[in-house]
């Protein structure tokens, strides 16, 4: 039976996180060898807290468009921190930092498929 749900269990698991603020990326390999490359603009501006999605009913809505675009702002992150074994929590430049990034949701948002 396949795995209904590509994006739980196991292979949502990070093996590592790096942060290039330089080259503005944010890397993620995955313990299925799958690598995540995502522009520090399209992660920013697709934060999932609540205030950045424009209140509870558009939770769960991204623009999945803004990895591939031209940057219009330079983001840079500060610190990364980990919430539990399911979160990354993103602390950002421009002051920001509620928003928690689950693993499903960032393997989920992955520009790189499989």
């Amino acid at each position: 039976m396949a795995n209904d749900n590509l994006y739980s269990g196991d292979s949502v698991k990070p093996v590592s996180v790096e942060v290039s603020n330089g080259e503005q990326v944010l890397e993620i390999e995955w313990a299925d060898g799958h690598k995540s490359i995502y522009p520090l603009f399209g992660l920013r501006k697709n934060c999932p807290c609540v205030m950045c999605r424009g209140g509870h009913s558009e939770m769960g809505t991204y623009e999945m468009e803004l990895f591939y675009v031209e940057p219009t702002q330079h983001y840079e992150i500060e610190d990364l921190q980990t919430v539990g074994n399911h979160a990354l929590k993103i602390s950002w430049n421009d002051g920001h930092k509620t928003g928690m990034y689950r693993w499903e949701l960032l393997r989920m948002m992955s520009p790189n498929k499989e």
